[in-house]
């Protein structure tokens, strides 16, 4: 694409997510459909919960039309899209209806099934079998995608969390343009594109709340993207891209299964919750939370003239501080929340 096709492509979902998320925003406050303040909440007032009913609509498009325009999507990638279209539509029912753990994770594991095959080549650069290979990609995609639930807990955080991804993707393929990363870095400027349309309203103090709807499917989305990232061959970008969510998800969800907790009941425990606990606010939150995936960005794209495995140890020390911040430090003043 030109930059003028960029731009047209981008702005196009900008404001198609800004003016779609409002739709819905006036159709859920018409229809009381409300995020209810309780002990494990991180808001105070009642709060429209449904966002996605915009984000995953665009999302699917966005991707179904770079497929369409790279010509390269067979019949395994569609499958895939259509796994995440059913899983918007299960989470919405979850979302209204608090469907099972057993339902949830059974349909989860079948859209993972589904989407695997969308994957080009082994995930682990062939470091274990084919099959073993397949088998830990539907475990770790699957993990992903909840993580990306679980984590969607203060205004803001996972429009930030799934714009860095996409930015990072997107810097990939202009400096490295090579055509196995022009269709996925497209995709990453979408997912930017829509994601910065919906902090318009989900900035601190959020209008309305993504909900499952919306982050279930875009983090299916997005396990996708980064997994075919890595079986093209950029796997530490794939790794670090999303590390924060994967270090606080994992770290939180050890530590409550080794205390004998069930780990998919919501609580208040990761690292960015300590935060708004101890008077952060969440604008504060998030915009440390995209300083640190910033910084994580040029920790992969600066020259070095390292093994690509040692940036990963800057990496690490971006995160030790971003949670040293937002756990340790002492707060200045108190915030509004």
């Amino acid at each position: 694409m030109s930059f003028a096709a960029l731009a047209i492509f981008s702005g196009c979902f900008l404001i198609g997510s800004m003016l779609l998320t409002w739709a819905v925003l006036l159709y859920l406050r018409r229809k009381a459909i409300l995020d209810m303040p309780n002990h494990r909440s991180s808001h105070a007032v009642p709060t429209p919960r449904g966002g996605g009913l915009a984000v995953t609509p665009l999302l699917i498009v966005m991707v179904g039309a770079v497929f369409l325009w790279s010509g390269n999507a067979g019949l395994q990638e569609w499958l895939m899209l259509i796994a995440a279209v059913g899983l918007g539509t299960l989470s919405w029912l979850d979302d209204r209806h608090n469907l099972s753990p057993a339902i949830r994770f059974a349909c989860q594991f079948l859209a993972v099934i589904v989407g695997v095959f969308a994957i080009d080549g082994p995930v682990l650069q062939g470091l274990v079998p084919m099959w073993l290979d397949r088998i830990l990609v539907v475990l770790a995609w699957v993990w992903f995608l909840n993580l990306f639930n679980f984590m969607d807990g203060i205004d803001g955080i996972t429009g930030v969390e799934a714009g860095s991804i996409g930015l990072g993707i997107f810097i990939l393929s202009l400096l490295a343009p090579l055509p196995e990363f022009v269709d996925l870095g497209y995709i990453g400027l979408g997912v930017l594109s829509i994601m910065t349309g919906f902090l318009i309203w989900n900035w601190h103090p959020a209008k309305l709340f993504l909900g499952d709807v919306g982050s279930v499917p875009l983090g299916f989305v997005l396990g996708w993207l980064l997994l075919e990232l890595a079986a093209r061959g950029a796997w530490m970008p794939a790794l670090i891209l999303p590390s924060y969510y994967l270090l606080d998800a994992t770290f939180t969800l050890i530590k409550r299964g080794l205390r004998g907790e069930k780990v998919w009941q919501a609580h208040r425990e990761h690292f960015y919750q300590q935060a708004t606990q101890r008077g952060m606010s969440h604008a504060r939150v998030s915009a440390l939370i995209a300083l640190a995936n910033l910084a994580l960005i040029i920790v992969i794209f600066v020259p070095m003239d390292i093994a690509v495995w040692l940036r990963l140890i800057p990496a690490a020390m971006i995160l030790a501080l971003l949670i040293t911040e937002l756990v340790f430090l002492p707060v200045r003043g108190t915030e509004p929340k």
